[in-house]
């Protein structure tokens, strides 16, 4: 018997005993407040907050929205203590959303992002990559890419930036400069930085694109030289555990401490695999890396490194926000996966990318879903809606396979 997250939930199967268990969510114990402070002390290439920031000026915390676990609400509450009592005014503090085209973050989320005595006690901003009162532009890519960015960044006197690091699909890794870029980036930069993911001659992702990448990868580069543009005064990216929990923190200036919490959690997240499965049951992790489709795909990609050609995947996946955006399901219009690259090719779209990746899985995999989405959306993705009883009854007849509990962050890599 397993029990694999789902939502805010779990789901509890019989595992056939041939079934192998993969396994890359070390369950450290959270960091204590103590900890941390301690951590803090210690920043790589900066000087401590206290000694970055006078009491004369504003600071401005830039945090993920509700699709990341980041443990921010618990960096944020000690940053704020340590600001007031080096003489920062409460009203001189602020927090902003990095949203990038994600849905505006709700009140709820914002208390439970930043815990609710410290939502109650500084202002929050939301970011919008349409909001051309809120977007200014301060310079340019290298490749002549204009870099729009809220106006926030530069209007307060310092700004730093929390958020977690994990595998993502094209971008390498989570946190860091993503919190800039796209994560307060227009649309328009958004659209030109995510396009550099795709190939467009080939039809295909671009080379260096790929999970756990960041050398040679042209997405990262982007981002970093757009963060680059504005002063990031201090970097904060965490490890996380399943629970949401801080278990690593790496504190200092935006590259560095980027680098070394990826470093890090590659490390301790990747699992070499001498095979691959004709079935593979994967959960995304639960909430939030279920919390939409466009965020559980990141899981199903990750499984889909470890299935056969023409196995199946099982993916269990809430989704109680439906697909995470509205436009997504008009691209699986589209005959197959070579058309839709050929209509991203025509008329880009930052989705329309990811729904390529998922329709070149479900072309390439039986993918049955356990999730909250209606059946007729989940059949025209070329998916399989499941019941946790169907999911029961199919993967119990199954003769071999393998278990992925967190897909959102594993990176399985082939032992050569």
């Amino acid at each position: 018997m397993i029990d694999l997250r789902y939502g805010r939930e779990s789901i509890s199967l019989d595992i056939p005993d041939s079934f192998d268990v993969l396994f890359a969510e070390p369950e450290d114990d959270p960091l204590s407040d103590h900890q941390i402070g301690e951590l803090l002390e210690d920043p790589i290439g900066t000087a401590r907050i206290e000694d970055l920031v006078s009491p004369d000026e504003t600071v401005l915390f830039v945090v993920p929205d509700a699709t990341r676990s980041s443990g921010a609400g618990q960096i944020v509450n000690l940053l704020v203590r340590r600001l007031i009592a080096n003489g920062t005014m409460p009203y001189d503090i602020a927090a902003i959303f990095a949203t990038g085209i994600h849905r505006p973050v709700t009140e709820g989320e914002k208390a439970a992002i930043l815990t609710p005595f410290i939502a109650q006690r500084i202002k929050t901003l939301d970011h919008g990559p349409r909001d051309l009162m809120r977007i200014v532009m301060v310079g340019e890519l290298s490749d002549g890419t204009p870099v729009e960015l809220n106006r926030a960044l530069v209007e307060f006197d310092r700004v730093i930036t929390i958020g977690s690091v994990g595998f993502h699909y094209f971008a390498g890794f989570t946190g860091g400069r993503k919190l800039i870029c796209p994560g307060l980036a227009s649309n328009r930069t958004i659209a030109a930085t995510h396009r550099l993911a795709f190939d467009f001659e080939r039809k295909a992702r671009a080379e260096g694109v790929a999970p756990g990448s960041l050398e040679g990868n042209p997405v990262h580069e982007a981002f970093v030289e757009a963060a680059s543009k504005v002063k990031v005064d201090l970097s904060i990216s965490t490890i996380v555990n399943g629970h949401g929990e801080v278990t690593g923190l790496f504190c200092g200036d935006h590259i560095g401490a980027h680098i070394a919490a990826c470093e890090n959690y590659a490390a301790t997240h990747t699992v070499m695999i001498t095979r691959q499965y004709e079935a593979v049951l994967v959960s995304c992790g639960g909430s939030p890396f279920d919390i939409n489709l466009i965020q559980a795909h990141k899981s199903l990609e990750a499984a889909s490194r470890a299935c056969k050609p023409g196995g199946r995947i099982y993916l269990l996946a809430e989704c109680g926000d439906g697909l995470g955006r509205t436009d997504f399901l008009k691209w699986f219009e589209a005959a197959d996966a070579r058309e839709l690259a050929q209509n991203l090719t025509d008329s880009y779209h930052v989705n329309g990318q990811t729904a390529w990746s998922l329709l070149t899985i479900a072309e390439r995999f039986d993918v049955g879903i356990v999730t909250e989405l209606p059946e007729d959306a989940v059949e025209k993705m070329r998916l399989r809606k499941l019941t946790p009883e169907t999911l029961r009854s199919e993967v119990g007849s199954l003769t071999e396979g393998c278990v992925i509990s967190a897909g959102a962050g594993i990176l399985l890599m082939p032992l050569e």
